[in-house]
């Protein structure tokens, strides 16, 4: 559909899944793997970009290894740094290898939608969400942090680290960091999509309409858990006594940054359901998780609150609100779909696809966004 973006894995199914309904992994052998002559890169860029942009800081970030529907059959195994091809991708493609599966996936899917969600899922759960109580979906994190992002992801030197990674690791993502991302197709009581224009001085994507966003962040969950951390300090073992509140802050986040950048409290927000995770290849494939998000506010209710100011109110420029109608309509072609940056595009796609809100509804187009 876009050659910016595609979709990992969606929801479809259940019409996007609950946080009751996601369960993490959090593992070491799920970080980026490291090299010398890499680090010396990511240092070196990380260097030239901070005397350029002093206000930067170094953060870190969750790194989605790879995911499966439904638990796994066998616990992962302990003697290797290689996360084998996950159960469910294993019955359907009839082979195990070191491959992650985040590769398979995007090799599979790039530049289009999945045509049928077996492609994604294991063939033996129930379509009705409510069927069963358990976890449906589980995510494999690492670590990671923003500058080995810039490093990695972001590098002029990109497509050697994915040769790297394929030649030395049979993982071409190996090397990079891809941290899990956050957005939300946020709908308010009268049943507009709110958008926001970005302003140029942010680092991705500037001027273009975009989503509320952004990430997740470890040092949130440790200070949940009581340990009160430096950000270069976090790891793994920190998080791993309760890896739900991991889930809840992938969840909570969300809801966050509306907060933040739209300035919507958080009272007036329902419950975010996660429809799925877009990959947006003009950063290598970085993934986001895209939510949607109910709002008990009316898009001028919406409006006023925006123009008040939040605390990340710098970081965008306007706001834009699309009926449900035109968000369904939006594809390549639109005139308005050139103006997304591409994890709105993603968002898209996947609401197009999941219809969390049902997709019973008639809505009247309007005459554009406004």
């Amino acid at each position: 559909m876009d050659p910016d973006v595609s979709v990992l894995l969606h929801c479809e199914r259940w019409q996007g899944l609950l946080e009751s309904q996601v369960q993490v992994e959090l593992s070491e052998r799920f970080n980026r793997q490291k090299d010398p002559a890499v680090e010396r890169h990511i240092d070196e860029l990380w260097t030239e970009r901070v005397s350029r942009e002093p206000w930067l800081f170094n953060g870190a970030k969750f790194r989605l290894h790879s995911f499966c529907f439904a638990p796994p059959k066998h616990p992962p195994s302990t003697r290797s740094s290689h996360i084998p091809l996950l159960n469910c991708a294993e019955d359907r493609v009839g082979q195990t290898n070191s491959r992650s599966v985040l590769e398979d996936v995007l090799q599979q899917t790039h530049g289009k939608l999945f045509q049928d969600s077996s492609a994604c899922c294991c063939t033996d759960i129930s379509p009705d969400i409510h069927s069963r109580s358990g976890p449906l979906l589980t995510l494999r994190l690492g670590l990671t942090c923003y500058k080995d992002y810039l490093g990695t992801n972001w590098s002029s030197q990109v497509a050697e680290l994915r040769r790297r990674g394929e030649a030395e690791f049979s993982d071409p993502l190996a090397l990079l960091a891809q941290p899990l991302g956050v957005g939300a197709v946020l709908r308010t009581a009268d049943g507009r999509v709110v958008l926001i224009r970005r302003s140029q001085k942010v680092a991705e994507a500037g001027g273009l309409l975009d989503i509320p966003g952004g990430h997740p962040e470890p040092k949130v969950v440790c200070e949940r858990l009581g340990q009160a951390v430096c950000e270069e300090n976090i790891s793994v073992e920190m998080m791993q006594q309760k890896l739900e509140v991991v889930v809840s802050e992938l969840f909570s986040s969300v809801c966050a940054e509306i907060r933040d950048e739209v300035n919507v409290p958080l009272s007036s927000l329902g419950e975010p359901v996660l429809m799925g995770v877009g990959l947006n290849h003009t950063s290598a494939g970085r993934p986001s998780a895209e939510f949607y998000v109910s709002c008990s506010l009316t898009s001028d209710e919406v409006r006023k609150l925006y123009w008040k100011g939040g605390p990340e109110a710098h970081e965008s420029t306007d706001v834009v609100f699309l009926s449900r109608a035109e968000l369904l309509q939006l594809d390549s072609s639109s005139p308005l779909w050139s103006d997304l940056c591409p994890s709105a595009k993603g968002a898209v796609i996947l609401y197009q696809t999941v219809k969390p809100d049902g997709g019973t509804e008639k809505t009247t187009p309007q005459n554009g966004p406004t």
